[in-house]
This record gives C-alpha cells, structure tokens and sequence, in this order.
C-alpha cells in the first residue's frame, strides 16, 4: 500500500543566485509528529510566488522516492534528503505516469484530490544545484503533482495512502504535463482534459487557448497553450520602402505613408499590429530601430505610421523633421497581438494621445466590415490643437450603423466648442464610461500613455469587466516577470566592460544595441546585464515565459527547448545568436 514517508514544510527565505537574490521557499524539511494540514497549506509552511505556486488548487506539492532514486541514477548523485524536489510529501508509490487527475486520496485525518501537474520554476534548479532541472522533470516524464484539500486533517509519516475515487477521463499526470509541454498537442487529448472538472482553472485555460487556436493543417503556430504567440511574420528582417506622403495630423503628431520600394503588393496585416523602422539617423553610427502602430485600413499597396514629435525623441524627430517624401526606409513585417477578437460584444476603443493609433486602425477595419456590433470610439487629447484624426474618427463613425463616439480634452483651448470638436473637458475613467452608457460587458482596447493604461485596467478590474475583456497596446518595454525577485527598473544600456566581440544584437523596445559576448549563456542573460526589461520562469526552455519577436537575424538554442515556438519567435532563456539579431525587447 502506498504511504506517506515524509512532511516536509518551510518558509520564504532569501538565497543568493548569480549575484542576485532570490525568495522562496523550495527548501523544505521534515518535521517530526503530525502536521495539520489545511485548504491552503501545512502549518509551519508557506509559498514565497503565490502566482506561480500555492492557493486552493496547490495547496500539497508531492512527489515520489521512485523519482528519488530515479534521478539519483541519471545525476549520479546520492545527497538527496527528503524535501529535496521542494515537496510538502514525499511518498512512496503513486507514479506520475499512474496517477490520474481528479483521483482522491484518504491520508491520516484528511481527503485530498489531484489537480495538476507541478509547473516547474529556475528555482527547482537552484536547490537541486542543476540549472537543467525544470527541462528534465518535463522531459522525463516525472514533474511530481499536486493537491488540494477536501477535507483538513492532521497527518505524519507512515500513513497509509488510500484511493476512494477515480478522477473522470483517466488522465494520468505524466500524460496531462506532456499534453501541454511538449510536443503533439493531440486536440482529442485536449477535449479529454477539458472534461476533468478537478483540473486547475489554469491548465484549463491553458488547454483551452489550444483548442482556439485556428490555425490551418501544417502551420507552425508554437504553442499557444503557454503564451501568446504570433503566427509567423510576413518576412524575415527588414525590407525597404518608399516614402510616399507625410501629413501632419495635429500639433504634434504626422502621419507617413510606406509604399514598397519594390512595387510587389504587400501582405495585409490585421488591424492593430505594428511594424519596426530601422533608421540611420548618424551616419557612422549604429541603427536607431523603433516600433510604431500602423494607423489605418490593413492595405496591400502601403502601410501608414503616426509618430508623436517627442523632445529629445531621436526616431520621432528623425521621421517628424528630417524625413522626406521619397526617401527610403527599412521596415520589418507588421507583428503584435493587439488586435481585433472575433466576438459579438459591444467594442470599446479607449485611447489617449497619439495612443489612438492602433485603435484608429481597429476603427478603420471595422467600418470596411460595416460591422453591426455596438462601436465606441472613446478618446482623451489636450485640446484640438493636439487632437489628430478627428475629422478621419469621426467619418468612420458615421459608417457604423451602432457606432459612437466621445471625445474629452484634459485642458481645452478658449476657441474649443463643445459639442463640435469635443464633447466635455476631462479625462478618460471609468467613470466616464459609466456616464455616457458604455456596456460593462464590452471587449475594451486601450492605447495610451503608461498611466493612463495604468488607471484604466484597474478602473475595468474594479468595475467587475472580467480580465479577458481587456486587451492592451504598449509603447517601449512591457512589464518584467521575474519571479522572485523585486523588480529594479534601470534604463537600459550597454553592459560595462570591453565589447563583446560576436553579433550584433539589437533590443528594438528598448533602443540599444550591444555586442555579443559568449560569457552570457543565452540572449536572456545579455538583456539582464543590459537592464533590458525582461520575462521569464524556468530559464531552461520549457514554460515560453520568455517568447519573444524574433524581429530579424537568426539564433541557434542551447539546449533546445521542450517545444519551439512559432517561426519569428524566440526563447531567450536557452538562445544565442548566430547572425546579428533584432529582438522585440
């Protein structure tokens, strides 16, 4: 019969780890006697990460002396003591490849269901002094599970482990982790998996973005079960072209008109996205490369940016005032995921600035459509000397049967008329929106300044909008995950020191460049030394934390990962260039 060996509890401490300091709590120790074990942890233990680990549905992490004496082979290793995978149980019996989701167990005075499979961190790597770990336990086959609490209860080492029921489907752990992680992503496995209700709302998300994936047979679409990826760009790099009109669109902002350089028609893009322009704005100096939003109707014959002048903007003076008619430009293929969803809400375009870009190419596509869902075009400028695309807005709206439109300057001028050029002075809330009548259940797109994005999300997420309603676009860097770790924000730079001697790698959100070294082990480690923000869990290519636009140049991996993203996408954490590269960092 299957028995509890060990209980093992710890609590959140500070390790050093490549010179930085890292919380968590994955050292865990035995404990002598019986423990209380409640719905979301042991007493006397704790989750330093609560999002990537505990909380009702990973309440017990358990793992197996099977897998002890397994790995103690593979490594060659015989220093291993109970608690060593950061587990709360240790067992003898219960194989990963055996045990079934949704399977309960009766353990001393408690009931405990399986949920999922562990999701494994860089920090399994850290106590196992085996930065390879979160690959291995993947790969083979023996990630360890979890459990939740039905019924709380003291318990100790030596309790026997007895089944009283049988989760639904009959999909072991092994089978479950696998599903995801690696791949062959069979779509009758996944409909199987969606049918075990104990599974954890997660891998159900998860599981679910597979089956929505619409892709056609054969395309290469990574894995959309870990993270949002595109599907492959349109080409490779940077192609040039032609300069073909420049507008000024208000006080500040100037639209530019991209025709190919090559005449052959362009591939449309789908409304939202944005392209990368690779400038010389010093001749002898390196490539200053910066993202824009395309700003009108997807077209084969030309693309149209909007730049905001900014002060001491190097790539926005440039384009603003140094830019010609018939000049030429390199411009990378449209790419990003802000865009449209198929659905039959009410869409709400929220913008502030020249924030209106990508959503004034959203509002474009969905006049083209003659859409009959509820449209609104909500928009926050200064006052109508700063107010671009207002007479363009305003058309477009009037294409739409249930189109609507409201406009607030933050400080008007004297000869602003309300009710022609806006419709009250303010900002852009949520209070706002509750006034003039939006729909709470709307799909809401924001661009805009930082917080502007900032107010808005927790205004929707305080108004009750569900989380998955709420798409957003940003301007420069998105938002670190390290997890573990306080998040320093630095401007970017070039790491000290003597250049490397490799390719050029080019961080594209951030606006640098820098050579590459083979002292880092991956891309990841080169963007950390150069303060770029970055995103990441396992650093050994396993959970796609880290899926970046691969914007131009190519990579080799080391080691390769469990499962490679889209063509056009990279993982930081196990690449390293091979040619000069450009990342969407």
């Amino acid at each position: 019969m299957p028995k509890l060996l060990s209980v093992n509890v710890g609590l959140p401490r500070d390790v050093k780890w490549n010179g930085k300091t890292v919380r968590t709590s994955v050292w865990k120790s035995p404990v002598t006697g019986r423990r209380m074990v409640r719905k979301l942890d042991i007493d006397g233990d704790a989750q330093a990460d609560l999002a990537g680990h505990g909380g009702e549905q990973r309440a017990v992490f358990v793992y197996q002396m099977d897998s002890y004496h397994y790995w103690e082979r593979f490594l060659g290793r015989s220093d291993f003591a109970f608690g060593q995978f950061g587990e709360n149980f240790t067992l003898e019996g219960l194989p990963d490849d055996e045990v079934c989701i949704g399977d309960r167990y009766h353990i001393g005075g408690a009931v405990f269901e399986v949920t999922q499979p562990r999701v494994t961190c860089f920090r399994v790597g850290i106590r196992m002094n085996e930065s390879r770990m979160p690959a291995l336990l993947v790969a083979h086959h023996r990630p360890g599970f979890y459990f939740r609490v039905l019924q709380e209860g003291e318990v100790g080492a030596g309790d026997d482990i007895v089944k009283i029921a049988d989760g639904p489907e009959r999909m072991t752990v092994a089978e479950i982790d696998a599903l995801l992680y690696l791949p062959g992503h069979a779509r009758e496995q996944v409909q199987r998996a969606l049918q075990i209700p104990a599974l954890s709302k997660g891998w159900q998300g998860s599981f679910q973005a597979m089956l929505q994936e619409d892709s056609s047979p054969g395309t290469e679409v990574g894995n959309p079960g870990l993270a949002n990826e595109e599907h492959a760009p349109a080409w490779p790099g940077f192609r040039p072209m032609r300069v073909a009109q420049i507008r000024k669109e208000s006080a500040s902002v100037t639209s530019i008109v991209l025709a190919p350089a090559d005449g052959q028609a362009l591939p449309v893009c789908q409304a939202g996205q944005f392209v990368v322009l690779r400038m010389l704005v010093d001749a002898g100096k390196p490539a200053v490369l910066r993202s824009y939003s395309l700003s009108d109707l997807p077209a084969a014959d030309h693309f149209r940016i909007s730049v905001k002048n900014e002060l001491n903007g190097m790539g926005s003076s440039f384009l603003c005032n140094r830019t010609r008619e018939g000049d030429r430009l390199d411009v990378s293929a449209p790419r990003g995921s802000f865009t449209l969803r198929a659905s039959q809400n009410p869409v709400v375009l929220l913008s502030a600035g020249v924030g209106a870009t990508p959503v004034m190419s959203m509002l474009h596509a969905l006049a083209a459509q003659r859409s009959q869902r509820e449209i609104w075009w909500v928009y926050g400028a200064r006052d109508r000397a700063d107010h671009p695309f207002a007479d363009e807005s305003r058309s477009l709206l009037k294409q739409l049967s249930h189109g609507r439109g409201y406009v607030v300057y933050s400080r008007p001028a004297a000869t602003d008329r309300v009710g022609a050029d806006f419709d009250a002075p303010g900002h852009v809330d949520t209070a706002l929106l509750q006034k003039i009548g939006v729909p709470q259940g709307s799909d809401f797109y924001l661009c805009g300044p930082t917080s502007f994005l900032q107010d808005m999300r927790d205004g929707l997420r305080n108004w009750g909008v569900p989380a998955g309603n709420v798409h957003t676009e940003i301007f420069g860097a998105l938002a670190g995950i390290t997890p573990g770790m306080a998040e320093v924000e630095h401007t970017p730079h070039v790491p000290p020191g003597p250049p490397g001697s490799g390719p050029a790698v080019s961080f594209a959100r951030s606006g640098i460049t820098a050579a590459w070294d083979p002292k880092f082990a991956s891309l990841l480690e080169l963007a950390e030394a150069c303060d770029v923000p970055v995103r990441w869990s396992c650093r050994s290519g396993v959970c796609h934390t880290c899926v970046t636009g691969l914007i131009g140049g190519s990579i080799v991996y080391n080691p390769e990962p469990l499962d490679r993203p889209a063509p056009g996408n990279l993982l930081v954490c196990c690449s390293q260039p091979s040619t000069a590269v450009t990342l969407d960092l």
